[in-house]
């Protein structure tokens, strides 16, 4: 089977020549390119690459972001950054068992890359150890984590602001993402702790086991039976929430009550 590869960058004679370069191998299939982090999260939910070439530096955001995106999917595809960062960053790269290219490329350090990403392709799990490696980059690049929400809406990808989610609910067994303009199926995150991990700790609460609501979308609140609290949230329908029992007093400490 061919090595299914996107290419990222945001300056399309660089997209045309490593495409050309990667043309000499037979077993590498360009599935699709893109010149911008948010295109390439688009291509990458789309055609579900292998392997993605990544540009670092772009316009409306950079290749970390791209990586964040990935790191809920549940088949994440290997990355091979394009860079021009100094050595102290390509040091990290390697440690963290993520290949890099330094621009411009040749064809024998691509030749290199390819090989590596073979070895990977064929080895046990090797997208479970690229998401970990991915992870431990992140953290020492000291880049920030994602926090867009990816949904499907009108057939495309939409990526959300955290401030523009109202709250988050498991309705038959899929994650929904309601805002003021309607709800939508999220994409590519699985589950409601992962959900919870990208967007953070900080206006975000977890009302019940399948509920995440927005602390800065609550109109008002009142106790309700069996030490349970209710919720009203501040969008056109006046949506209603209940706190279990057993998270009421930490809801209160996040209000500082």
């Amino acid at each position: 089977m061919p090595i299914r590869v996107l290419i990222v960058d945001d300056e399309p004679p660089a997209r045309d020549e490593l495409a050309y370069l990667l043309s000499a191998s037979s077993d590498i299939e360009v599935v699709a390119q893109a010149g911008s982090a948010r295109e390439a999260i688009e291509q990458i939910m789309a055609c579900a690459p292998d392997l993605v070439f990544l540009d670092i530096e772009m316009p409306g955001g950079n290749g970390f972001d791209v990586v964040s995106a990935t790191l809920d999917m549940e088949n994440p595809p290997l990355i091979t950054f394009a860079t021009a960062f100094d050595q102290y960053a390509l040091r990290a790269f390697e440690e963290n068992a993520v290949d890099y290219l330094l621009k411009p490329v040749t064809e024998g350090r691509l030749s290199k890359s390819l090989a590596r990403a073979r070895e990977a392709m064929s080895a046990r799990e090797p997208r479970a150890r690229a998401q970990a490696s991915l992870e431990r980059l992140l953290a020492g690049v000291g880049a920030p984590m994602f926090s867009r929400i990816p949904v499907e809406r009108g057939g495309r990808i939409a990526l959300l602001k955290p401030q523009e989610v109202v709250f988050c609910a498991t309705e038959s067994r899929r994650l929904m993402i309601h805002t003021s303009d309607g709800a939508w199926p999220c994409h590519g995150i699985c589950t409601m702790e992962s959900l919870e991990q990208r967007l953070g700790s900080g206006s975000f609460f977890r009302a019940g086991r399948g509920v995440l609501v927005n602390l800065e979308r609550i109109r008002e609140f009142s106790p309700w039976f069996n030490g349970k609290y209710n919720l009203v949230l501040d969008d056109a329908e006046g949506t209603e929430l209940t706190i279990s029992r057993g998270r009421v007093q930490q809801f209160k400490d996040r209000l500082g009550l």
